[in-house]
């Protein structure tokens, strides 16, 4: 008797063994099954982004206006010269030229002329350094994404006006923004500094410039 209980014991126990195991079969193959049918996608999207060409040389044009202290405000034109020595720094030659207007006190006298139209001519040149102060990125729509750069500059050079050439300092700051790898737009602000008298004053004479450009890389 003793041994048919304990038969009948141990199939009561592998039973319930039985079905447990068969349940967590089947919650496994049921969560499995409950899986989440949609799966999100992210859209990737790939940006092309300029870089300045694999050369560090890079030449072009410019125009804008020059004021020349006591001399008004006319236009400008030049070229420019630049070698990339780092990604930051880079050194640069200009070469400008503008044609000056009267001073009031010419308009005012009435005739008298303090310039004949030769000496009115002004034409600079300088060499000068400049520093990437940020390297950033421009983006145009949600596809374009171009290279810019903010710089500071500041150089030495001469200044033909008045019938003299005048040592001359630059200061100044601009703009690059690269449109591909090679092509390059420039804002720019420069402070020509020299020393004047033509008015009776020897001073120290401060000519803004503005001008816009634009640049190849090669």
């Amino acid at each position: 008797m003793e041994g048919r209980l304990r038969v009948l014991f141990l199939n009561g126990v592998l039973s319930v063994v039985m079905v447990f195991l068969a349940s967590g079969l089947a919650w496994s193959a049921e969560a499995k099954d409950q899986q989440q049918v949609i799966q999100p996608e992210v859209e990737r999207r790939t940006i092309d982004i300029d870089k300045i060409d694999t050369e560090d040389f890079e030449i072009g044009a410019y125009a804008g206006l020059l004021s020349v202290e006591d001399f008004g405000s006319n236009m400008v034109i030049g070229a420019r010269a630049a070698y990339h020595v780092t990604e930051d720094v880079f050194f640069e030659a200009a070469y400008g030229k503008s044609d000056t207007s009267e001073t009031s006190y010419e308009r005012l006298s009435g005739g008298a002329q303090l310039l004949t139209a030769d000496q009115r001519e002004l034409t600079y040149y300088n060499i000068s350094v400049g520093y990437n102060l940020f390297l950033g990125e421009s983006f145009i729509g949600k596809n374009w994404a171009f290279n810019t750069a903010l710089y500071i500059i500041g150089g030495v050079g001469n200044t033909s006006f008045a019938g003299d050439d005048r040592f001359t300092m630059n200061v100044g700051a601009g703009y690059r923004f690269l449109v591909t790898d090679w092509l390059a737009v420039h804002v720019d602000m420069r402070d020509h500094i020299f020393n004047i008298d033509l008015l009776g004053e020897d001073k120290t004479a401060h000519n803004l410039e503005t001008h816009g450009g634009v640049t190849v890389f090669f």
